[in-house]
């Protein structure tokens, strides 16, 4: 059971009006889950900016991959930070996401951190947690 309470609306209305996901945590490992989920969302018409410091400067899934959240939001408009991380990471992940302007931080299946949530959602930002963002996109869009 998801430890969250986003609404299902919420969830669905971000998918649907979102353009642009960072994924914090991606792996060039076509076999991670991060690499999986975010060529998933490329394929379903969703750009994907990879960030992740040991890869920075490659090009991934065609997209190059940052250093850090906050180049990739220097360079993209990003709306939905999909996060690949440890809860520990995630503080400073809400942090940035909040000052690059996402409207959504979304800690993947199994990452929680309350305090990291409150944070973001008193800024304004949509935040689900301990949920994956390509079993949510398939449950809701996977009839288009």
């Amino acid at each position: 059971m998801p430890t969250d309470t986003t609404s299902s609306d919420a969830i669905t209305a971000c998918l649907a009006h979102s353009r642009t996901i960072a994924v914090p945590g991606f792996s060039a490992n076509p076999e991670r889950p991060s690499h999986q989920v975010a060529a998933y969302m490329q394929q379903h018409g969703y750009r994907i900016v990879p960030v992740n410091p040991g890869l920075a400067g490659q090009t991934l899934l065609g997209e190059l991959v940052y250093p850090d959240l906050l180049t990739a939001g220097q360079a993209h408009t990003i709306d939905i930070v999909d996060c690949f991380r440890q809860a520990s990471y995630m503080p400073e992940l809400a942090q940035q996401a909040i000052q690059i302007a996402a409207r959504c931080l979304w800690m993947q299946s199994g990452i929680i951190h309350p305090q990291a949530a409150a944070t973001a959602r008193a800024a304004g930002l949509l935040v689900v947690m301990d949920l994956c963002l390509k079993i949510e996109h398939r449950k809701r869009f996977s009839q288009l």
